[in-house]
């Protein structure tokens, strides 16, 4: 019979850039809705700096996201032209290559030499892209689909906290919005740990700590120079 397995690392390269848009969404917004309330502003001044948080975060995130994988995608079709170039000119110090990984990795010569010998025959940049590069396309960047998810996330983040300031009284803003938002990062943690098939309480007191930390710092400052104001 057949083992079927089911493996998560295809979810890396989207699953990273969605946490992460997400975290910094919740996180961000909390905190500067968090620290403006503190300062004793309005509701609409509270509401104007979350849409601008928001905005400002999205674009932030989508750009930075972009730049940082096109940069990796770069080196990657670099590394891959390069690799190209000598299959083309040093075959046999290739094949010499590769199986010198394989051997490296528990085969003995003969055999590393048969199965590169065999993955040259079959699909020669392939094998040296993943097995001497480690570029696979599962893992292979993508800049585009990184800068969509990081930003959609983030700005569905973000959206949390900044409807609470809708719903809440505003005395009850700072700990109302600081505690929701960690509960809202709780089960981001969670989720996330679920589909990468990591341990959950891990991701959760990770993503927790961090935020409660960064809500606490900036609530402090907008209640001190809120204050001096």
């Amino acid at each position: 019979m057949r083992h079927a397995e089911s493996h998560r690392s295809h979810r890396i390269g989207w699953l990273r850039a969605a946490v992460l848009g997400a975290n910094d969404g919740i996180v961000s917004t909390a905190s500067l809705i968090v620290g403006v309330a503190a300062a004793d502003t309005s509701r609409s001044g509270i509401i104007v700096a979350g849409l601008a948080g928001l905005v400002a975060g999205a674009m932030s995130m989508a750009a930075g996201e972009y730049v940082s994988v096109s940069s990796q995608a770069d080196t990657e079709d670099a590394d891959l032209a390069r690799e190209r170039q000598e299959l083309a000119t040093q075959p046999e110090s290739e094949h010499a290559e590769l199986a010198a990984i394989y051997v490296k990795r528990g085969l003995d010569e003969a055999l590393a030499s048969q199965v590169a010998t065999q993955l040259m025959a079959k699909d020669a940049l392939t094998a040296h892209a993943r097995d001497e590069l480690g570029i696979t396309e599962e893992l292979a960047a993508r800049p585009v689909q990184a800068a969509f998810a990081s930003a959609g996330t983030f700005t569905v983040g973000a959206a949390l906290p900044l409807l609470l300031v809708l719903v809440l009284p505003k005395p009850a803003l700072v700990f109302g919005v600081g505690g929701a938002s960690l509960i809202f990062l709780a089960a981001l943690g969670a989720i996330a740990a679920r589909a990468g098939g990591s341990p959950v309480w891990r991701a959760t007191a990770r993503v927790t700590f961090w935020g409660a930390l960064a809500m606490g710092l900036t609530a402090g400052v907008g209640a001190i120079f809120g204050a001096k104001a």
